[in-house]
């Protein structure tokens, strides 16, 4: 239930997020985001400022901790904790902006279904996960 939902969403955020975060257009072009048309410059700004941080801190993070995790390693379920810790966070913060944004002038998303029904998805699979993680793997790395 953590591992093959966290190779699945690895997956994802690599064709999602780390190609926008170097070329932006290409992930509008690929549908994975919003054209600033839609979104105004500064939503566009914030989606890819996201993109950029899942490439650094995230996706590096996530890919450890699921290795690390599959090792039975304490690096590893620290990693994939923070990891899960980012995967609760974002969807909420995305949401909101979803949310928030909706009536501001010049914003505009066509697809907000898929919003709401991936994001609560991926935040209540971290909360399973780290919920998981804290019922048996702590024990083991705590003398």
């Amino acid at each position: 239930m953590i591992e093959g939902p966290g190779w699945l969403l690895l997956s994802y955020l690599v064709y999602a997020q780390a190609i926008p975060a170097f070329d932006y257009e290409l992930g509008v072009a690929m549908g994975t985001q919003e054209p600033a048309s839609q979104i105004t410059e500064v939503g566009a700004a914030l989606w890819w400022g996201f993109a950029f941080g899942d490439l650094v801190t995230y996706i590096p993070r996530l890919a450890i901790g699921l290795v690390g995790y599959c090792l039975e390693t304490a690096w590893g379920t620290i990693a994939l904790a923070g990891a899960l810790g980012i995967s609760l966070y974002w969807p909420i913060v995305s949401l909101a902006i979803v949310v928030d944004a909706s009536d501001a002038e010049g914003w505009s998303l066509p697809k907000e279904g898929e919003y709401w029904i991936v994001l609560p998805i991926i935040a209540a699979w971290a909360a399973y996960g780290l919920w998981h993680m804290a019922c048996t793997r702590t024990s083991k790395f705590i003398s």
